[in-house]
């Protein structure tokens, strides 16, 4: 049955940890980013819950997890079917039993400037990218009532990426609905942003990629999913900071267009 979930490993072991004792739903698990944040959470003892859109998906990344003797659960959604993702914080709850931490990973990053983005285009992937991620916000707070929601963002919310309309509108929404979610669900619920900047590169390109745009990165260099995922952790550990977006990109969100012009010659 489509969305039923795997349960897989054992209880971690060693010296007490961030996150023992509790559990994350993670959206878009299986690959990239969301991958190094399950791993980093599964480190610090949390129990995680995987969304992806297949079960196959998360092949990979349940096999690191059962390295690290973690519990784990993978549950699959499509962020474009009300009907999957409206229900997977309570899918979640039922397979591991209660959850301390959302974090809204999952996204769509398709191209379209200003005169080739259609509204179809606009819907679809303020759905994906802002509307589903609020769902579940809303789920959470509703059915766990305490904890901690991180959105993963991208650090050009700060300025207009003109190659990505959609894209970016959706992110500047989850954005503000970030901060707005913070106001509503406090005193038990914080809720954070983290907005990457160079990470990884784009499918289908290597870190040449990267190397090609250090240059408009202040401190000169590209970043990695750990530090992203680093930053994830002491969101999901503090409990006194909420409403705060977090910009992991070496200051490009410092520039004048938030980092989205060319590389300097």
């Amino acid at each position: 049955m489509k969305g039923e979930p795997l349960s897989h490993g054992g209880s971690g072991v060693g010296t007490a940890r961030l996150l023992e004792g509790r559990t994350a739903l993670i959206t878009g698990a299986a690959r990239r980013i969301g991958n190094a944040i399950a791993l980093a959470l599964a480190r610090q003892g949390a129990s995680i819950v995987l969304h992806c859109r297949q079960q196959s998906d998360a092949a990979e990344v349940v096999g690191e997890l059962d390295k690290l003797r973690t519990r784990s659960w993978v549950l699959t959604a499509d962020f474009q079917k009300p009907g999957e993702y409206e229900s997977l914080v309570e899918r979640a709850v039922a397979a591991a039993g209660s959850l301390h931490l959302l974090v809204n990973n999952a996204a769509i990053f398709p191209k379209g400037t200003l005169d080739e983005v259609t509204f179809a285009d606009l819907v679809q992937t303020a759905e994906v990218n802002a509307w589903a991620p609020f769902a579940l916000m809303r789920s959470f707070a509703r059915l766990l009532g305490k904890g901690s929601i991180v959105n993963i963002l991208d650090t050009r919310i700060a300025g207009d990426d003109r190659s990505h309309v959609a894209y970016i509108l959706s992110k500047q929404l989850l954005a503000s609905l970030t901060r707005m979610c913070a106001l509503a669900y406090a005193p038990d619920i914080t809720v954070n942003g983290v907005a990457p900047g160079l990470i990884l590169p784009p499918p289908g390109k290597d870190v040449a990629y990267l190397e090609a745009l250090a240059d408009t990165v202040p401190l000169r260099r590209h970043g990695g999913p750990e530090e992203v995922a680093n930053a994830v952790l002491y969101l999901a550990t503090s409990d006194f900071v909420t409403g705060q977006i977090i910009y992991v990109d070496g200051g490009r969100h410092l520039e004048p267009d938030g980092g989205a012009r060319p590389p300097r010659s």
